[in-house]
Formats: C-alpha cells, sequence, structure tokens
C-alpha cells in the first residue's frame, strides 16, 4: 500500500479556512460595480402565456436590462437548452422537445424562468420583478406517472418521452414461466429536493471582448464548452473560474437557464452581473431526484437460487428534458441493475413521463441509488415469502470470487469482489439484535433490522489532467481538473503527492476550477474524483521525474540509466548528490532550466472501478404515536486502498445521512395544480443531528485492478446504500403487523396508518 499512497488519515487542512469565515463563495466574490440579477417565474404549473407585461419593470429605479426569450434570441444566441436523450425500444429517439433559457409561449412548471431583471441593487432587481404582470390561459397540471392528461409538448402527444428497454426479455419471460419460485414489489423512490448548503449562483464580466464567467459548480471546462456552443463565442475568449462550493451531490453538474442569461446580460451592458438562488428559489427551480416507481420481480429455482430478474420502471422527468434526465433511470440505472448477484438473465424497462413540476436529474448517486432500493427491497421481500434467512438469500446468490472479472447481463464488467467475506464482516458488526429487539418490545416499542447489499459504478470522465509547478517561493502548485465542493480536495490530493513525490504537503497548494490555468478537466461528479484525479498525478510524477534524471545525470558525472528516484531523493551509485524534487527544482531554476519547473500529464482509465459493502440499519417505531427512529448503523464498505481514510468515512456518513433523510423526512408534495408545497424548510423536512444515530464504519478492502492505486470511489455509496437499509428495516418493524407494502419517506403519521389499518397514507 505504501507504493500508492501511506493511508494516512491526514485532517483536512481546508477547514480552518471554511470554519473560520475565510471560505469565498459566490456571494463573497461579488465585484464592487456588479449589477444584480432577478429573475421573473411562472407562479403557474401550466398555461399558455397570452401576455407578459414589462413596462413598469423597465422604468422602476436602477433597472438597467429587462429581457425576454425575445430579447436572448435577438442578441443572437441559441437559446436552447442542451439535453440527452435515449432510444425507444422501437429503435426510435425519445421526444427531444426545446427547452428555452426563459419561456417560449407557454409555462411548464411553477419556478420556471420567464423574464430576467437587471439594476444596481438586488432589492431594486426583487422590486422590478414584482412589477412584471403574465397573463395565462391555464391548463390543467399533470403531476402522475401515466399516460394521457394535458399534453405538455407535442413530441410527445400522451407525455410519455421515452419507452427503454435492455436486456432479453423472450429469455427472461421464458426463465419465469419456468420458475419454481417468482416474487414481485411494487416500489416506490419519492421525489427530494437536492438542498446543498450553499444554492446555485453565478457572475459574468464582459471586458475587452472577453467573458470572464464564474459559478458555483462541479467543473469549469463543460461550463466553458457550452458558453462557447451557446453563445457563438470562441472558446480562446472565454475564462470559467469556480469559486468555493456549498455542496453539489450531482445537482450543480449541469448548466441552468439562469447561467446564460446573466451572462448575455453582462455582455449587453458591459458591467459585471451577479446572481444568487434564495433558498425557496433553488428549490423551485434547482433539478430534483428520483421520483419513481418500479415494479420489481425476481425468479427463483428449488434451490433459491436467482434465476432472472425483472424491472419496469416508470420516472417523472418534469417538464422538460433535463441535462442527464433521460439517462439517469434507464443507462445508468442500469449499471447496477443485478447488483452482487449472479444472473444472467434480465429485462429493464423504463417508460419516463413529462409532468408539470420541476426537472429530475442526478443526484448523489444518479441511477445507482435507485437501481439498488429497488432490487435490495425485493430481495428481502422474496427471503420472507421463501421462508428463508435474509442474509444468507443474499449470500447464496452472490458472485463468486474466483469469477472475476465478472461481465454482468448489461456489460458491466466487476473487476473484483469478495462480497461474502464483507458480509460476514457486517454479521460481526451487528450481532445481538435478538436481544435488542426483545427489551424494545417489553418497552412496547418496535423494533426492525434491514440489510442492503449494493454495489456502485464510478462514473464520469475517464480521463484527467495534472500539472505540477515549482515556484519561486519554494511552494508547489498542483493544478487538478476536478472540483472540490466539500469533500476535502485540497487535503488528500496534496497527501497523495506529498507520498509519491516527497514533496511536503505544507508547501503544496492545490489549484483548481479555472481554465485559464488547466487546458482540460473532467470535473467531479460519479464518485471519480480521487480516483482519476490521483492516477493523473502519478502519470505527471513519472513525467516529471524522467524529466529531472538528465538533468541530474550530468549534475552526478553519470549515465541517465544510473539515476533512481527511491524514498523521496534522487540518488546515483557513486555520487554523493542525493536532492528531493524540491531541490532538484531549486537547482534548476538557479542554472536557468525553466524547463523542468512545470510538468503537465493526462491520464486515461480503461476500466472503472465498483465499490461495494453491506449497510445494516436498525429503527425504532413508537407504535403509539408512529415516530421512527434509526437507532444504529453500521457500515462495511470495500473501498479498496484508501488514501485517506478519515476522508472516505465522512464521505459515508454524508452519504448516508441524506438517504435517512429521504427514507424518513424528505418529501417533495405538489397539490393537484402543480403548486410545489414544500418550497420552504418549514415544510420540506431535512434530517437534523438529532435524528442520525453514531455510524460505525469498517473498511474490508479488496484492492481494484482498475486503477494503479487499487481504490474504488466512495463519494456517492453511502446513499446508494441507506435507501433499502432503513426501508428494509421499518419493513421488518412492520411486518408482524401484517403491513406488506411500506414505502417511503416513513413519516409518523404514514406510519401510524400503516400500524393501524395497514393502507398506505396520502401523502
Amino acid at each position: 500500500m505504501e507504493k500508492f499512497g501511506k493511508s494516512q488519515p491526514v485532517k483536512r487542512t481546508e477547514d480552518q479556512r471554511f470554519l473560520t469565515g475565510q471560505g469565498r463563495y459566490m456571494d463573497d466574490t461579488v465585484p464592487e460595480s456588479a449589477l444584480f440579477a432577478a429573475f421573473f417565474r411562472s407562479p403557474v404549473a401550466h398555461g399558455e402565456i397570452t401576455s407578459l407585461d414589462l413596462d413598469a419593470a423597465r422604468k422602476a429605479e436602477g433597472v438597467h436590462l429587462v429581457m425576454t426569450l425575445e430579447d436572448l434570441a435577438a442578441s443572437g444566441i441559441d437559446t436552447v437548452m442542451n439535453a440527452a436523450t435515449v432510444p425507444n425500444r422501437d429503435g426510435t429517439q425519445g421526444a427531444a422537445p426545446a427547452r428555452h433559457m426563459l419561456a417560449k409561449d407557454r409555462v411548464r412548471f411553477v419556478g420556471e424562468p420567464v423574464a430576467v431583471v437587471i439594476a444596481e441593487t438586488l432589492m431594486q432587481a426583487r422590486d422590478a420583478v414584482e412589477l412584471i404582470w403574465l397573463d395565462t390561459d391555464d391548463l390543467p397540471a399533470k403531476i402522475d406517472l401515466a399516460p394521457g392528461g394535458e399534453t405538455l409538448h407535442a413530441e410527445a402527444p400522451d407525455n410519455r418521452a421515452f419507452d427503454w428497454g435492455l436486456g432479453d426479455e423472450a429469455a427472461t419471460e421464458t426463465a419465469f414461466q419456468t420458475a419454481a419460485h417468482t416474487v414481485s414489489l411494487n416500489v416506490r423512490d419519492n421525489r427530494v429536493i437536492i438542498s446543498s448548503i450553499e444554492p446555485r449562483g453565478c457572475q459574468a464580466i464582459w471586458s475587452d471582448g472577453r467573458l470572464q464567467f464564474a459559478y458555483g459548480g462541479q467543473g469549469v471546462w463543460a461550463m466553458k464548452a457550452q458558453l462557447a456552443q451557446k453563445l457563438k463565442l470562441e472558446p480562446d475568449t472565454i475564462r470559467v473560474t469556480t469559486p468555493d462550493v456549498g455542496g453539489g451531490f450531482g445537482m450543480k453538474v449541469m448548466p441552468y437557464p439562469e447561467y446564460f442569461s446573466v451572462a448575455v446580460a453582462a455582455m449587453k451592458l458591459g458591467q459585471p452581473v451577479h446572481w444568487m438562488s434564495d433558498r425557496s428559489e433553488a428549490m423551485l427551480s434547482d433539478h430534483h431526484g428520483r421520483d419513481l416507481t418500479s415494479l420489481a420481480e425476481l425468479a427463483f429455482d428449488k434451490n433459491h437460487k436467482i434465476t432472472a430478474y425483472r424491472v419496469h420502471s416508470k420516472c417523472n422527468l418534469g417538464a422538460y428534458n433535463s441535462h442527464f434526465g433521460q439517462a439517469i433511470q434507464t443507462d445508468l440505472f442500469s449499471k447496477v441493475l443485478m447488483g452482487v448477484y449472479d444472473v444472467q438473465t434480465t429485462y429493464l424497462r423504463v417508460e419516463g413521463f413529462y409532468t408539470n413540476t420541476t426537472q429530475v436529474d442526478a443526484y448523489r448517486g444518479a441511477g445507482r441509488p435507485e437501481a439498488i432500493y429497488v432490487l435490495e427491497r425485493v430481495m428481502d421481500r422474496a427471503a420472507r415469502e421463501l421462508g428463508v434467512d435474509p442474509w444468507e438469500l443474499r449470500r447464496k446468490n452472490f458472485i463468486c470470487p474466483d469469477n472475476f472479472p465478472y461481465k454482468t447481463a448489461t456489460d458491466e464488467t466487476y473487476d473484483v469482489g469478495d462480497f461474502d467475506m464483507v458480509l460476514s464482516r457486517a454479521v460481526q458488526q451487528t450481532a445481538g439484535f435478538a436481544a435488542r429487539k426483545a427489551e424494545d418490545a417489553r418497552r412496547g416499542l418496535i423494533r426492525g433490522q434491514g440489510l442492503c447489499y449494493y454495489i456502485e459504478s464510478i462514473l464520469g470522465d475517464p480521463s484527467e489532467n495534472a500539472k505540477v509547478e515549482f515556484c519561486e517561493d519554494g511552494t508547489v502548485n498542483l493544478y487538478v481538473g476536478t472540483q472540490s465542493n466539500g469533500q476535502g480536495h485540497e487535503t488528500v490530493y496534496a497527501q497523495f503527492l506529498s507520498d509519491q513525490a516527497g514533496i511536503p504537503a505544507d508547501r503544496i497548494t492545490v489549484v483548481q476550477g479555472d481554465t485559464d490555468r488547466l487546458a482540460h478537466g473532467g470535473g467531479t461528479g460519479g464518485s471519480r474524483s480521487v480516483t482519476v484525479q490521483s492516477t493523473a498525478t502519478l502519470v505527471t510524477i513519472d513525467k516529471m521525474i524522467a524529466a529531472f534524471v538528465p538533468y541530474l545525470a550530468d549534475k552526478m558525472g553519470v549515465e541517465d540509466s544510473d539515476v533512481t528516484f527511491d524514498h523521496e531523493t534522487f540518488r546515483a551509485p557513486g555520487s554523493n548528490l542525493t536532492p528531493t524534487l524540491t531541490e532538484a527544482a531549486d537547482m534548476a531554476r538557479t542554472d536557468g532550466r525553466t524547463d523542468l519547473l512545470q510538468h503537465e500529464a493526462r491520464a486515461n482509465l480503461d476500466a472503472r472501478s465498483y465499490p461495494n459493502g453491506a449497510h445494516v440499519a436498525e429503527v425504532v417505531i413508537d407504535s403509539f404515536t408512529g415516530e421512527t427512529w434509526v437507532d444504529s448503523y453500521t457500515v462495511v464498505d470495500d473501498f479498496g486502498n484508501l488514501i485517506n481514510p478519515v476522508l472516505a468515512e465522512g464521505q459515508v456518513h454524508g452519504g448516508v445521512v441524506q438517504g435517512i433523510g429521504q427514507a424518513l423526512n424528505e418529501h417533495v408534495v405538489h397539490d393537484a395544480e402543480g403548486q410545489l408545497l414544500t418550497a420552504s424548510f418549514m415544510d420540506y423536512a431535512l434530517p437534523r443531528a438529532a435524528d442520525i444515530p453514531m455510524i460505525k464504519f469498517t473498511s474490508a478492502p479488496v484492492p481494484s485492478t482498475a486503477n494503479p492505486m487499487g481504490m474504488k470511489g466512495c463519494g456517492e455509496a453511502g446513499t446508494v446504500g441507506a435507501l433499502a437499509a432503513v426501508a428494509n428495516a421499518v419493513q421488518d418493524a412492520l411486518w408482524d403487523y401484517g403491513v406488506r407494502q411500506a414505502d417511503m419517506p416513513f413519516t409518523p403519521h404514514k406510519v401510524w396508518e400503516l400500524l393501524n389499518d395497514g393502507s398506505v397514507a396520502a401523502e
């Protein structure tokens, strides 16, 4: 392990800055001369625009500009947002209706941006927004996951955006027809709001024919490409930067309409323009997560080995295709369709529907939490119906260690795994459940235990850049292509470079989020950051060492082949010269060899890694009130080799908390007219510290073969495992009370009703 990171629990160096108010977030970087943007958003979910009166707003105090879609289009830009589509089962392509940066002719969800006001102060901009008068012919709102209803887009007459399939449908049907046992379960994965601590924001400066654009996102290069495409600018006339970012979780990966409107305003006015969303605005306009229903079916032979798996999902896209929206519950869901089980006969069908709600896109895990949630819920149901232990049913169907590398039914190649070993560790960690259950029963409480064995597929760009620069003051800059949203990148990247190159960590500055300072980068998302960035750093170190060898060989009076770099120093037989890299850089600077002071390389990973693990939740329910809480939570994870165990555990904790939040509290509610009823933290219940138990984390590594460090990404794993672990625990607690269908969120009201009459409360 020492060769590729010493696995030291180094404390986060950036926390000193963040916890003492020294962080620099979007609202901390407003230029003194900036104007402020505010958006007029649709107050109705569905309606034809009959009139839009902007006169009063344009005459309001301090207002410099008011723009609609017509104004954006008149500036010559491409106003249609990009979005992925997927193929239908019949070979056609999924619907691709245009989503414009500001509403065109019709509004389709509450919060859709219709116009933007630019004023001297934020209050003036907001006051002017209040003067805008929108008149609409209201249309019925569609909020259900079914064909029909008022048509949102002509391209999808029944509001079905796509009907996608993957697998061998005929073989799967045959397997079910001949199975000794079949089990089915309807699974609801509720919609959530992605509540990052810092809302979205951006600012744009147009000066000397160059656009400087800053935003709180998850990568600057994709944003630069989008700005160049939509604004029809040459890429070298655009610089994109990102300051400190207060959380992303996938929601800040993609471009949003507001960013382009702000950029156009800055170009029109020749002054900086700044925009920052407030919380309710964010809840209305930031992409939401999850929101799908699935019928999951398992077929078994007489020995309880799974012979086939079939899923039919219906997912909510919201009013438009978002950036990745059609791909989330199709392609990304399929990456881990069969989880850790040795089954080759599968079929996944997904139908996507447009509704008069905010768009749904990537949220921590992006399709993989949804897939594992469906699979692990139906696995638990199967164990109950077959009368077998749920842990042993999983163990019996695991992919055996000897079968790796293992190609799944959906064409993923798992490189390594020892799922039985990981599960056995979890058994040891959670012993004594029966006694705890009995003690709770004596106190009038109901205890349940839930297991989820998950696997995740690391996603994102498989290539990454790194650059190392030796500075005149003795410090070293490490330029990276990813973007921290609070994960601790500054610490782990500096630690890794220090481990591998012998450069003192306190001399290393991590530079991120600036397209002018590094040519390429894949951004952050899909748990890719540390894996791909560290691989790029390794390649850069190798290139750097190779560049110094001939220079030092000449200094040492030896052949190039005699020079080695070991134990953090250069050495050669017969030479007393043993410089470190920083000392070699100082020598090169003195000799005028500036070519040796900067080194850049790009690395590519040919395969993904697959973190996996066992999550075990124990919940307690007060039968009199329905109050449900997670009493204990145990995680045994295989993340391969850990570069920094403390940061890895922190990522697991954060992911688990988000999973517990969705399972117990978080739930988006719209009324029949499409109005969002959970548009503030008074109505939308995020988990609090008191809702979360101490989380026990154990590492059970099986080093990956997919990258030179042997590591597996961990950023999203906590959420991937948490949903089913908590839900299965609640179902376990309620089973003896005759409850056979228990779906998230497990609010006190819902659980009380389930206990009292067995019917799911309407949300």
